[in-house]
Order: C-alpha cells, then sequence, then structure tokens
C-alpha cells in the first residue's frame, strides 16, 4: 500500500498543497521507503503526512509577513473543490524589496479555514 492513498474522509480534511513541494516530496518517499522495509505502518506514516499538512500551513500563516503583488497573462484558472488554481504566464511578481519575472507559474490557493473543518 503507498501511504499517498488515503480515504475520502482523511482527504477532506486537510489540504495536501505542500506534499508537491521538494521537502514535501521527499517526506513522502522515506516514508514510503520506510513502510515497504517495515519500519513503520501505514496508518502512522499517514499520520504524519496529514501533520506535514497542517504544520506547513501554519508555519506559513504565522512566520511569513511578506506580501507580494502578480501581475500577468491568465492562461487558465480553474475553481474545484475549493481550491483555485490559475496559470500564469509572463508573470511578474514584486515584492517591497525585489521583483522577479517568470515566464509560467501554477498558483493554488485555498481557504486555510478549511482546515480546521
Amino acid at each position: 500500500m503507498k501511504i499517498s492513498q488515503r480515504s475520502k474522509c482523511e482527504e477532506m480534511a486537510t489540504f495536501e498543497l505542500y506534499r508537491r513541494s521538494t521537502i514535501g516530496m521527499c517526506l513522502t518517499e522515506t516514508l514510503d521507503e520506510m513502510v515497504q522495509n517495515g519500519d513503520l505502518s501505514p496508518e502512522i506514516a499517514i499520520q504524519v503526512l496529514v501533520q506535514f499538512d497542517k504544520s506547513m500551513t501554519e508555519a506559513l500563516e504565522a512566520q511569513v509577513k511578506t506580501k507580494v503583488t502578480i501581475k500577468g497573462h491568465l492562461h487558465t484558472y480553474r475553481f474545484c473543490d475549493n481550491v483555485w488554481t490559475f496559470i500564469l504566464q509572463d508573470a511578474l511578481f514584486k515584492s517591497e524589496e525585489s521583483q522577479e519575472n517568470v515566464s509560467r507559474v501554477k498558483i493554488v490557493a485555498c481557504d486555510s479555514k478549511l482546515l480546521t473543518q
């Protein structure tokens, strides 16, 4: 059993946005390996991933204070299951300190208050 497989009930309890980040992918791969080697049960591995999801959301909410303005050409947008997805082309990210041009960016946004339901 791959630990990324979860029941519908568990899926609704938390967003899995940060699992596709570098640290999230490394954590998932490590947990998968530990489950395959018999060092960890699949249930414990899923609990670790759920806690990772919650902790990432809380840490970013509490510790990141920088505001960024994003301008670009909207290529695609979608709203499904309370999650917005935007794909921008030729985007300009601008903060108080700097600005950065990006040829293509995917932005996934959701309401963090839904995590507590």
